[in-house]
This record gives C-alpha cells, structure tokens and sequence, in this order.
C-alpha cells in the first residue's frame, strides 16, 4: 500500500474556510468542502448531466460519454491527484464535479448556438452559467437561492484556469461582476491548488475518454493512432504485450497507460513547481503568478498534436458534423419561438417572463435551454415544431 503523504502547507483547510454568503450553521459530519459536494450531488442541474453529451448527443448510444459520467472521472482523476500532493481531496472533487454544470443541452454545439442567439443580449458563457447555476439557479432552500457554497469552492467554480478580473468587462460575464461586488472572490488571483488540480483532471478525463469514444464510435482506428503523440506508445506496448488481446481491451489498456502517464507528469510537474516557490501556505498559491498545478512542456506539446488529430478525425467529422447542425438548429428555432412567443413557455417560466424586457426574457429563455438534456431537448422540438406529435 502506498503510503498517504502528509498535508501540504499550501492546501486549503476546511476549519479556516471563508465561509459561505449566507451564514449557516456547521454541519456535525461533514467537513464544510464535503457538504458543498453532496449539495453538488443532490442539485438537479447534476442529475440532468446524465442525458448532456459533449461529442455524440445522447440517443447515438449508451456507451458514449455524457457530462455525467465525464464529471465523475474528472472528480476521480482530481481526487487522486490531491490526495497524492497532499491537498484537500473533498475540496477538489467538489470543483470537479460542479464543473460542467452550466453546460446546455449537445455539448459545444449547444454553447455555440446560445452565444450567438443570446450576443444582443448580454452573452452567453458555460463557466458563467455554472456560476449562476450554483450561487442562484438552483432553488432547493428557503433562505437564499443556488446551494450557498463556500468561498473556496466559488472561487474554484469560476477560477480554476486562472485569474479572471479581465473578463469582466465582458457582458456575459456581467453576473459574475454583480456577485463579487457583494462578495469578493478576488477575481485578480489564481485559485486554490485543489481548484487547479480540477482544471487539469478535466483535462484528462476528456483527453482520454475522447481517444476512447472515438474508436469506439467507428471514427478513427486503432492502429491510427500508433503515430499519433502521448497514445501512440502506449497502444504500441500494449500490442506487444498482448499480441492475442481482442482490440477493444487494448483501447482501454493504452487509455488506461495514458492516464497514467499524465497524471505521473502532473504530480512531478507540481511538485517540482511548488519546491521552486517556496510554497508555505493557500496565500502563496494564489500570489504565485503562474499556474501551480501545470502539466510538464514536453506533455503540453504532446498534448497539441493529440487534440490536432483528435481536431480533424473526430471534432470535424462529417457524422460529429451532421449532429452539431441538427442541434444548433433545433436549440436555435426554440430560442426564437420561445423569445418570441413567451406564452408557450412551461407556466412556472412563463410567470417569470411576462414581467421582464426583451433582455430578461432572453435571459430566461436561455436559462431554460441550458437546463434542458439532449433528450428533453429533442422531444421539446417535436412538440413545438412538428404537428404529427400530437395526432
């Protein structure tokens, strides 16, 4: 058994949280981090990721990945992480499964459709919809709207790739400058190691599960990817290993090697990052001025010419192609009609619509969508645009 290493002197500490906006009453069982994640888990937004799918939209098969099943191994991959750096595994987990809460129905197709429908009206941004999804969305609580949520886990939520104070300018991110006005994420730093560690298990999981996916999906073969950086070695050993092994097990061993591989590059790339700091405690993270948690060079480069190939032979591929521009027509046929005609909104929407401008209703028609599942959807769309529904 691997030994557990000691707590880092950098890693955030549930006892001197921040606390939350609204002040509650700790919990007796839980650490205020793990609370914030069983809120994460019991949210709806959460329960509705199990029908939300990056590439392939939900009805192209169970075996692909939704947001769900893709926000599990982020938070897989980001605790164990933690845990071997000696952070809070709790605080990590949460970011990552908050993560992809604010990301609408067909995956990028989805966002790319509501930033251009929604650009006269403010924007549209995932990251800032999973904000609002966490600190006012969510309605599960008689004393404050969204899951009231730690400071550290809010700060991990909108700044997990990095200060953000630059982006504030930008209208779609205007929720987020009304927040911090009232309760200041300090949006010029970086955040926590655990939130960083989030960032680069995301990065991971849907590297891996994208190689996955897509041989599975028929797109790309196999031996294609024998030349192609980071999975070409290991598809290469696990051949040689296991000459006789029915490929579909070779996938998933060389998968498996990758994720290994990173995550080994991770832990030395920190490690050696937090040793040239001096890193002495959570402040020192946030003042550093660079990212702590960082992949080394060689696997940033090895990690371009893997997301190049996976760029031309699955993002761009006729199929994945033909998918996208059904869903950006159908997301944006039902943004129109819904703007246009509020009345046919479901009636708990439709009664917060009737007293809003043009800009709030496109707000909360936007909201609407972005709520749906790639299911939802697709049945909403028969019934709004195709009679023979109903006959």
């Amino acid at each position: 058994m691997p030994s557990v290493p000691s707590r880092a002197p950098y890693a955030e500490r549930p006892a001197a949280s921040r606390g939350r906006k609204v002040a509650e009453a700790e919990s007796r069982t839980r650490t205020p981090f793990a609370r914030d994640r069983d809120r994460i888990i019991h949210a709806t937004a959460f329960r509705r990721l199990k029908e939300k799918t990056q590439v392939f939209v939900a009805h192209e098969g169970d075996h692909f990945r939704t947001r769900l099943t893709h926000s599990l191994e982020v938070a897989q991959v980001a605790r164990s992480i933690a845990t071997a750096l000696g952070l809070d595994a709790d605080l990590a987990e949460t970011i990552a499964l908050a993560h992809d809460l604010g990301h609408p129905p067909f995956g990028h197709a989805g966002e790319d459709e509501l930033q251009i429908q929604m650009e006269p009206f403010g924007g549209f941004d995932h990251n800032v919809q999973t904000f609002r999804v966490v600190t006012k969305l969510e309605r599960r609580y008689p004393r404050f709207d969204g899951l009231n949520l730690t400071w550290e886990t809010l700060e991990g939520v909108i700044k997990h790739n990095g200060p953000v104070a630059a982006m504030l300018d930008r209208p779609s991110w205007r929720a987020i400058a009304e927040f911090d006005s009232e309760y200041d994420l300090r949006l010029d730093t970086w955040a926590s190691a655990e939130a960083q560690v989030a960032a680069l298990a995301d990065d991971i999981a849907y590297n891996n599960h994208d190689v996955d996916d897509g041989v599975a999906a028929g797109l790309f073969g196999l031996r294609e990817l024998l030349d192609v950086p980071l999975i070409g070695p290991h598809v290469a050993s696990a051949l040689a290993e296991y000459p006789d092994c029915d490929p579909s097990i070779i996938r998933l061993e060389a998968v498996r090697r990758m994720i290994g591989a990173m995550v080994d590059d991770v832990l030395a790339e920190t490690q050696r990052r937090a040793v040239a700091g001096k890193l002495k405690d959570p402040e020192d993270v946030r003042m550093l001025g660079h990212a702590l948690v960082a992949f080394s060079r060689p696997m940033i480069e090895d990690l371009g010419q893997l997301r190049a190939f996976l760029m031309e032979r699955m993002y761009r591929h006729w199929r994945v192609n033909r998918t996208r521009s059904q869903a950006r027509r159908m997301l944006a046929e039902m943004f129109q009609l819904f703007l246009a005609e509020p009345d046919v909104l479901p009636a708990e929407w439709w009664a917060r619509a009737s007293d809003r401008d043009e800009a709030g209703r496109a707000r909360l028609v936007c909201d609407y969508i972005a709520g749906m599942t790639d299911r939802f959807a697709i049945e909403e769309h028969k019934k709004l645009f195709h009679l023979d529904v109903w006959g």
